[in-house]
């Protein structure tokens, strides 16, 4: 297997994950957003988004905070530092991954 092909196949599976990957998009463009938001845009059931959500909340990306305005929950998530810093770096990997396997195609 070609150098680029395999560090696709090593690149991190926690933000790789689709549903995830949408969270962390989505909270990278922001400082924070409320569940229902989030719900929204990625199309997860609440469930879902829940679990994907302790999922990074637990890998150190994301910081939940519940609340209550009136008698009403709300949750907000948002990157952490670490988070912030994880997001970034994907891109910039699988960009870097995409250029290489660019050069590997024949010319035509």
């Amino acid at each position: 297997m070609s150098k680029p092909f395999k560090e696709f196949a090593e690149i991190d599976r926690m933000i790789h994950e689709p549903a995830r990957l949408a969270i962390l998009t989505a909270l990278a463009a922001c400082e924070s957003a409320d569940f229902l938001y989030l719900q929204r845009l990625t199309g997860l059931s609440k469930g879902n988004l829940s679990s994907h959500l302790t999922k990074l909340e637990g890998a150190g990306f994301v910081q939940i905070d519940k609340h209550f305005v009136g008698k009403t929950p709300r949750t907000n998530a948002r990157l952490t530092a670490e988070g912030r810093m994880a997001i970034t770096q994907y891109w910039q990997q699988v960009d870097m991954l995409r250029e290489a396997s660019l050069r590997l195609a024949p010319d035509t």
